[in-house]
């Protein structure tokens, strides 16, 4: 099923404007998050800091960082200038996607088909309004991946892509897995062309040579990559289900714990499509069917990385298996689903084939259209730091707040770090307080002070802490008896509540509580 040129292009046009309004809606609709956070903090440091701030993270490195302060620099730390960064990575990186289909070849169904399951995937435009390094990934691995697809099919370009892989893993290590991939392919494909690959390698390895020197003296300095990701499980069975169904899933994209994992009545019917698909195209391929060398090319493109990344989960301390970290193949998989459905034959089953999927996309979108934005907890935070700044102050001495988790004191710092005689601090020894091991404060890092809570001495103070349930209207805006610690412990010290101020977040109630110690009798 081929196009005219003039409606090619048209619906390209109109793709395109659907890719970009995707990631545009909704934009600014929820809070900064941890992760996000960190990385305005880290932009906002010095040049002189910036690296060795970023470097005792361990996991990324710095070029992000790099590009996000220019980005402040030049537009301030407003939310929609700040989330509009990651867009234009995402929007910049349609240029090397089409280009990397007319590189392939691809029929102008299989470039249309490719380029609708790419820009309503739901994991792409989460990640594409998400202020972290994917996007700026996202967009680098598909540069890569095209210009490695010209000098391939050409043998063109190798020293631009060389540039480009040197930038690419300078902005996360998976774009490793990336080069790991093209060297595999011309392994695989085209061995007389091996020296190139290998030199291009070379010189990225070089390249990263200084920051591996600054990485390994911040990991001597007693930096632990185990705090950063060890929560993260090796993948099993049901973790690559998970990731077959946010590589093709329409529109949605699980963004917390408490919702479900995927859409099951929109992604396993085009799971099964795709695999019917597969089928056909193994069987077709058995009796002679060997013109396959673009298909092939983004097996390997997806394979490699896939693998890799499952093989160093299971063998490594920790593991490092995620979708975001592997939103480099997914590119490659829109492009071999597209090439598998117009593969099918008679065109009837091929036409009967898109209907479903555009089926599928239609229900993903009315349930994404149907369904706000969930308000997440972090952002109940913000909210309660800014009735924290808001409460009048009338003692010289600072005002001091107590967080009993990582995540709470980092977002109120966060929220309240230009405000002058306001101090966070992070109280441990707390029985029966919960402090999620994927969130900690950054190394390097002394703005929130760090105290066991029995050196609580404050006159006045207030306290942030979350509970799960919602708790009634009491004498003092609840019911003081279901609270448990850390308030019932600091009123068996003396302390007595003056002001409650909370909210519902989903199944939680986080709460902002101004306490002060009384003398007590004799």
């Amino acid at each position: 099923m081929e196009l005219g040129r003039r409606t090619f292009k048209v619906l390209v046009v109109v793709l395109i404007a659907v890719y970009i309004a995707l990631r545009l809606w909704r934009l600014t609709d929820s809070c900064l998050w941890f992760d996000e956070i960190f990385s305005v903090h880290a932009a906002e440091h010095s040049w002189s800091t910036l690296f060795w701030f970023v470097a005792q993270d361990l996991i990324h490195p710095p070029l992000f960082y790099v590009f996000l302060k220019l980005w402040i620099a030049v537009g301030g730390e407003g939310m929609f200038w700040l989330r509009l960064f990651p867009v234009l990575f995402s929007v910049v990186a349609l240029v090397p996607f089409i280009y990397l289909c007319r590189e392939l070849k691809l029929t102008t169904s299989a470039t249309l088909l490719a380029l609708a399951l790419f820009s309503v995937n739901g994991a792409l435009i989460k990640y594409s309004q998400e202020v972290r390094m994917y996007a700026p990934l996202l967009c680098l691995s598909l540069f890569s991946l095209w210009l490695f697809a010209r000098f391939y099919f050409r043998g063109k370009n190798i020293w631009i892509l060389t540039l480009i892989n040197v930038l690419l893993v300078y902005t996360h290590y998976f774009g490793w897995f990336v080069i790991a991939s093209e060297v595999a392919a011309i392994f695989i494909f085209q061995r007389v062309k091996i020296r190139h690959v290998l030199i291009m390698s070379g010189i990225a390895l070089a390249a990263f040579a200084p920051w591996i020197f600054v990485v390994v003296k911040a990991a001597n300095a007693g930096a632990d990559v185990t705090q950063n990701i060890g929560w993260m499980k090796s993948p099993g069975l049901r973790a690559l289900f998970d990731f077959a169904f946010d590589a093709i899933e329409p529109f949605y994209f699980q963004q917390s714990s408490a919702e479900p994992t995927t859409l099951i009545y929109v992604t396993l019917p085009l799971v099964l499509l795709v695999a019917a698909a597969a089928i056909v195209f193994l069987i077709s391929r058995e009796k002679g069917d060997d013109d396959n060398g673009a298909l092939y090319l983004m097996a390997v493109s997806m394979l490699v990385p896939m693998v890799l990344a499952f093989l160093i989960s299971w063998i490594a301390p920790v593991s490092i298996w995620g979708s975001r970290h592997l939103i480099i193949v997914f590119a490659p998989v829109s492009i071999i689903i597209a090439m598998l459905i117009v593969n099918l034959r008679p065109i009837t089953i091929q036409y009967l084939a898109l209907m479903v999927i555009a089926i599928l996309f239609a229900t993903g979108f009315a349930r994404k259209a149907t369904t706000g934005t969930p308000e997440f907890v972090w952002c109940s935070w913000e909210k309660l730091a800014e009735r924290w700044v808001m409460a009048p102050h009338l003692s010289p001495d600072p005002k001091r707040l107590y967080a009993f988790e990582d995540l709470t004191a980092y977002h109120i710092w966060f929220a309240t770090r230009e405000m002058a005689n306001h101090e966070v601090a992070l109280v441990s020894g707390v029985q029966g307080i919960p402090n999620d091991a994927a969130y900690f404060l950054p190394r390097g890092f002394d703005a929130v002070d760090r105290t066991e809570f029995g050196n609580i001495a404050d006159e006045v103070l207030w306290i942030a802490f979350r509970k799960d349930g919602r708790f009634g209207e009491g004498p003092t805006g609840f019911l003081a008896p279901s609270i448990g610690p850390p308030l019932r412990d600091l009123e068996n010290r003396g302390y007595e509540i003056e002001d409650v101020q909370k909210i519902i977040s989903g199944p939680q109630t986080c709460f902002l509580i101004k306490l002060r110690r009384t003398p007590r009798p004799g």
